[in-house]
């Protein structure tokens, strides 16, 4: 079986895709530097800490251990410190990721299975959003994430690899087996937020209840970290098939409100989770829904997490057992 090489493996999504690699039988190679990741995420594979930008440690790690497939996660990913700090992220996420790139292409690796983001959309013109839908990113940080996929289209059409680009929409949820979940510092998302609060008793700020939306709160489509995996595998799976490349969108196909997901979690803890009112922020869309009919006509992805109820389950299961996290 194949021997992946997985970038950010240590991080919450990468960390659940080497779980399910195992689970098929590859090989995974996790290469973290542990900037936002956790070792104690890393189970049963073999790790490597280092960047992206330490060339010799990366021309190593390829080289010893004979990498098929890159599954590239490494990335900052913070949309409001990409308009702070550009620059950090151009660094990251593109010099760095060319030089992956560079990389892998010198010692022969065919497929590559890249972690995009719907943020290259900007904002919706149509809902819900099909792979066709025209990009325009209004940050830093979704700009970064168009701008490799072109790269990626460019390597791609030079005859050197197939790709597949997975542009996701809101990941959630933990391992239902209770191994792996979601542990940011500081903390950005909206479900980890709601169920630290169940825990702590802390507020949780709800930016904006004026917009265009039925109970005036944003909209989001949240999809069960575990289907992300999946999808991965499957997008893999083509790719040694001798699939061309593609881009594929990854959400459920449903939008879920601020209020109605933090209504599902006081239902999910039983724990009385106080919200305040807040002003909007910045870029934040009313709704971003995706159409992910592609990706389920194509590769055959049927989500087994599709309600918000089972994934905010997961989550709320990690975080109790893991109440400080991985604690490293």
């Amino acid at each position: 079986m194949s021997t992946v090489l997985v970038t950010g493996g240590a991080g919450y999504i990468g960390s659940h895709v080497v779980k399910e690699l195992l689970h098929r039988g590859y090989q995974a190679i996790v290469y973290d530097n542990l900037q936002t990741g956790h070792r104690g995420a890393v189970k049963n594979a073999p790790f490597v800490e280092g960047d992206l930008a330490d060339q010799e440690r990366l021309r190593k790690t390829f080289r010893s251990c004979r990498i098929d497939a890159v599954m590239h996660f490494a990335a900052d990913c913070l949309v409001g410190e990409s308009v702070k700090d550009p620059l950090k992220y151009f660094k990251n996420n593109v010099k760095n990721s060319l030089q992956l790139l560079e990389i892998a292409d010198e010692n022969n690796v065919k497929h590559f299975v890249f972690s995009s983001s719907a943020a290259v959309y900007g904002e919706p013109e149509k809902i819900p959003i099909a792979e066709e839908h025209p990009c325009n990113p209004t940050n830093p940080y979704g700009e970064t994430k168009w701008i490799f996929e072109k790269v990626l289209q460019a390597f791609c059409e030079a005859g050197k690899l197939n790709f597949t680009s997975l542009r996701y929409f809101n990941a959630a949820g933990a391992d239902p087996e209770g191994q792996l979940g979601e542990d940011h510092s500081p903390e950005t998302h909206l479900v980890p937020i709601v169920l630290r609060a169940a825990l702590n008793g802390d507020a949780v700020p709800i930016f904006g209840t004026d917009y265009n939306t039925h109970d005036g709160t944003c909209i989001r489509d949240y999809i069960h970290v575990t289907d992300l995996a999946e999808a991965h595998i499957l997008a893999l799976n083509k790719l040694e098939q001798g699939s061309i490349s593609e881009i594929y969108n990854l959400g459920n196909g449903n939008g879920y409100s601020v209020r109605e997901v933090i209504e599902t979690a006081r239902r999910v803890t039983g724990k009385k989770i106080i919200a305040v009112e807040s002003p909007r922020r910045p870029g934040d869309p009313a709704r971003l829904v995706a159409s992910s009919e592609k990706i389920r006509r194509d590769l055959g992805w049927v989500p087994k997490y599709p309600h918000l109820e089972t994934i905010i389950e997961t989550a709320w299961r990690w975080h109790q057992n893991h109440p400080k996290g991985y604690g490293d």
